[in-house]
């Protein structure tokens, strides 16, 4: 069947082939959405053949372009372009669309199929990607290139649906690299005026060219999905341009050829149908019985991607090695980041904190060490969502990301924190180092991209401050209470909450050794003590999640108290005061329960013996999740309610944060009273 001599010409031929593997597999899988597929054809078509920089024998070749497909429910689209152009993707993973085991799933995932840039599912997710992989080409062209060795000159295609322009992420992102000059990036949106519930005049009115014009993109518009000579001009006009980023607006028609449902929300988020199909195949001038058909002529021709791109790639590896003789240091950073490793002595400069009852804040000391990182470290860059003066995360003497400084280390994200997180897990996409921070009550904001972060094992790391009633007299609404349990419950997603200035330290080493998992540092806005580790245990134990801070002298202890965060030092007055009145005690620091849990069963059952069954755990959040560790029997000091608006010192008085408190628990659940 692959031998099929169809007559149309070349480009017809390729365009149909993608727009019938994309009808077949949705239609064998019984799920999926074919129309974008069908419509956008022509577009992935004509990118693909005449623009993108890859190579598909080796889908992480630095120098190349990135496409990312942010109408991520149109998957059949990239699954097809893959398998044409050569990546291991082979056709029996298209017809096993949607199912186990599968090369296919129902959306890109990065890591999961060669070829996927980043994981896109969320809409308006793919396209703010783009963004942050922009800001990563701009910024390593500007520390890595020399003269004669562009290394990094890439740019980065996004096709883009109606959800993701209604999106509120894509506008932050938008704005943002308009204010940027990000003249890399080339969104292509596919007008095709139709969601689920039916036309988007439902519910979508805007003027998409005058909005992106206000945020400074270059604006063009192609009248016909299927004019493949005027999707090039635009193209290669949108890459010409120097100063901003370009958006194409692309006419079309979902599932464009299929007689009864183009241009209908049937085509959105179902298959078409065995009828439908044969009919629209008869239109493309297509076999109408013949599934999953590519033409030799069609495969032959993109296929040639693998040569191109093995000759771009050998071009590449030939400069980098002239570039290692001339600039070996450079060379060695570009080395260690492409492969996710760090520098020799990454963490000479990292302070031990000396006891200290007053102590430090979390964010504070989590500036020192950050700055400790980064001046050994110079792949390592991040920002804020305007509140790097209170997440203490500016990087001192690092310079400001800007359009006339693309050099700089610190990243102003602006006060958008969704666009913020999408763009750092580009970043981090990218293999450079990063972060980017914000008060933890606003990682609410932010939950879909520490999500994805986590679903694709990036080594991001999410500075959240603020951690708790802390915040004091700001209120209720900058209280975080459920936050910590809420981000905790994210597979793979590290939640560290470090209890003094040395475990701050530690949680920063974990965080940025990381290779495969991202993580959240919930750091206090309030002074935290610092404690004497001569006599409670080296803050090194954080490595393994929790661990027996003090013990009782003298024989099993009678009560276990756990902590986190500011919380901790209550555990170790409270036992101090409980050892006082001859009742033994054992304080746990449980700053990362996710670390604790991948930890042997023995070591767990070392640092919290079963038969301990009187435990009080204390954390100024919801009480929810503790019952694991308290068991049944024990006591939670927690919040279960909003906080308030008060002096600090109050708060935790009215709401029960005091050792004294913590003491009675014990003593309660002993029958000491």
């Amino acid at each position: 069947m692959s031998s099929a001599k169809l007559e149309q010409n070349l480009d017809d031929l390729c365009v149909n082939t993608i727009r019938t593997l994309a009808m077949d597999a949705v239609q064998q899988a019984n799920s999926g959405h074919p129309g974008t597929a069908m419509s956008m054809a022509p577009v992935a078509y004509v990118l693909f053949d005449r623009f993108l920089r890859h190579n598909p024998a080796n889908p992480a070749w630095p120098g190349r372009d990135r496409f990312v497909l942010s109408a991520g429910h149109a998957s059949m689209l990239i699954y097809s372009m893959l398998h044409l152009t050569g990546y291991d993707l082979p056709l029996d993973d298209l017809k096993r669309f949607r199912q186990w085991d599968s090369l296919t799933p129902g959306h890109p995932e990065y890591g999961h199929t060669a070829g996927v840039e980043t994981t896109t599912g969320p809409l308006g997710q793919g396209v703010a990607n783009t963004v942050g992989f922009a800001i990563a080409e701009r910024w390593l062209a500007n520390r890595y290139n020399r003269d004669g060795f562009e290394l990094f000159g890439y740019n980065i295609y996004a096709i883009a649906g109606d959800g993701c322009m209604m999106e509120g992420i894509s506008n932050e992102a938008a704005s943002l690299a308009g204010h940027l000059g990000l003249s890399n990036i080339v969104w292509i949106y596919d007008n095709n005026h139709i969601t689920i519930e039916g036309n988007t005049s439902l519910a979508f009115s805007d003027d998409v060219a005058t909005r992106f014009m206000a945020y400074g993109w270059n604006v063009q518009r192609v009248g016909d999905a299927n004019d493949l000579e005027m999707i090039e001009r635009a193209i290669r006009q949108a890459n010409a341009e120097t100063n901003r980023p370009s958006l194409i607006i692309v006419d079309s028609h979902i599932a464009y050829g299929a007689p009864n449902k183009q241009d209908t929300s049937a085509a959105h988020g179902e298959p078409l149908g065995e009828e439908e199909i044969r009919l629209t195949k008869l239109r493309y001038g297509w076999p109408p019985d013949a599934k999953f058909l590519v033409p030799d002529e069609a495969g032959n021709h993109m296929r040639q991607a693998l040569a191109r791109g093995a000759e771009a790639e050998a071009a590449w590896n030939s400069k980098f090695a002239a570039y290692k003789a001339a600039y070996p240091e450079l060379a060695s950073e570009v080395e260690h980041m492409l492969a996710g490793t760090l520098p020799d002595g990454w963490d000479a400069d990292i302070p031990v904190f000396a006891p200290d009852a007053k102590g430090v804040a979390g964010r504070d000391a989590s500036n020192k060490v950050e700055n400790a990182i980064a001046g050994r470290v110079p792949f390592f860059i991040g920002g804020s969502a305007d509140l790097a003066p209170s997440t203490k995360t500016l990087i001192k003497d690092g310079g400001s990301f800007q359009a006339d400084n693309y050099g700089g280390r610190n990243m102003h994200y602006g006060i958008r924190e969704h666009a913020m997180g999408a763009c750092s897990n580009a970043i981090a996409l990218s293999k450079i180092r990063t972060f980017c921070a914000g008060f933890l009550i606003f990682s609410d904001y932010m939950r879909a991209t520490i999500r994805l972060a986590a679903l694709m094992d990036l080594p991001n790391i999410f500075v959240f401050t603020h951690d708790s009633i802390g915040v004091g007299e700001d209120g209720p609404t900058h209280q975080p209470i459920e936050h910590v349990m809420s981000l905790r419950m994210i597979p793979s997603l590290f939640v560290m909450r470090p209890g003094d200035a040395n475990e701050v330290a530690e949680a920063w080493k974990v965080a940025i050794t990381s290779t495969q998992h991202p993580t959240a540092l919930i750091l206090s806005r309030q002074p935290m003590p610092t404690l004497d580790r001569t006599k409670y245990a080296p803050a090194a134990g954080l490595r393994k999640g929790a661990y027996v801070l003090a013990d009782s002298d003298g024989g099993k202890p009678d009560v276990i108290l756990m902590g986190t965060g500011t919380e901790l030092q209550l555990c170790v007055a409270a036992h101090e005061q409980l050892a006082s009145e001859g009742i033994r005690s054992r304080v746990v620091s449980m700053p990362c329960w996710e670390l604790f849990e991948r930890q042997t069963p023995e070591y767990r059952e070392e640092v919290l013996p079963s038969s301990i069954r009187a435990r009080v755990a204390v954390e100024a959040g919801t009480t929810l999740g503790w019952r694991e560790f308290v068991g049944l029997d024990g006591r939670i000091v927690a919040r279960r309610e909003f906080g308030a608006s008060a002096p600090l010192s109050v708060l935790l008085k009215e709401f029960g944060f005091t050792a004294d408190a913590v003491a009675r628990h014990a003593r309660e659940l002993l029958g000491r009273t």
